[in-house]
């Protein structure tokens, strides 16, 4: 057990010193808040209600999806893998410390956002904290799990961004955070059920625990969780 903490301790301090991680965790989610912070609460007032939500599923989606799988093909796509090998060290090793690592630093950012959103856009906090916590919690765990069959899947550096932009762009903009989903064509908005990121917008702005929204990502969490496995004894064949 130790060693384990160990582990995720040195990732985590690997991951701060990396800039993709430091820009797609921090510095673009956080940017992308002081600018359309401003520009939600301006045209539509009504964001106030809803900026700390949208803003975080942004940010987490992005982090998640645009931070994570080239972390994984750096592990797995290298020595590095042989190392373990050699070693009798288990792949699912790597899967879990930067998993770990990047759910700290989802999580943390998480929390920059909701404490700066109401001091610079008046933005509410949600009514029920620790519900929001634990719908965030759950939301950073599925999008790092859809994060890591990319990282699994795709071996080459540039066909794995390809992959994460292509699962990324839609996520963002069919998850109801850029504008009403009821705005949406209907085969546009059945679509965005596919992406975690509207069920975690929906999770997040709800004020009282709602099981509809907590399943569809708990059965994307399970799903992912069987393929990642599945590929990783590809690969330790």
């Amino acid at each position: 057990m130790g060693a384990f903490l160990y582990g995720v301790s040195l990732q985590w301090k690997l991951d701060i010193r990396s800039k993709t991680l430091l820009i797609t965790c921090y510095i673009v989610p956080l940017l992308f808040f002081a600018i359309m912070g401003g520009i939600f609460t301006s045209v539509m007032p009504e964001a106030e209600y809803t900026l700390i939500q949208s803003m975080t599923v942004f940010g987490v989606t992005m982090g998640a999806l645009i931070g994570l799988p080239p972390t994984l093909v750096e592990i797995y796509s290298s020595d590095i893998k042989k190392v373990y090998k050699a070693n009798g060290v288990p792949l699912i090793l790597g899967l879990a410390l930067t998993n770990i690592s990047a759910f700290i630093h989802l999580f943390i950012m998480s929390i920059i956002l909701y404490i700066a959103a109401p001091f610079a856009f008046h933005a509410r906090i949600p009514e029920n904290p620790g519900m929001y916590f634990g719908g965030l919690a759950v939301f950073i765990a599925v999008s790092l799990s859809i994060a890591s069959i990319i990282g699994l899947a795709v071996k080459d550096q540039a066909k794995t961004s390809m992959f994460s932009i292509l699962i990324f762009l839609p996520s963002v903009m069919l998850s109801g955070i850029m504008f009403p989903k009821e705005l949406l064509p209907k085969a546009f908005e059945t679509a965005g059920k596919l992406f975690p990121a509207a069920w975690g917008y929906k999770l997040l702005a709800e004020s009282d625990f709602q099981s509809e929204s907590l399943f569809p990502l708990l059965l994307i969490l399970v799903l992912a969780a069987v393929m990642c496995i599945v590929l990783l004894r590809k690969m330790d064949k």
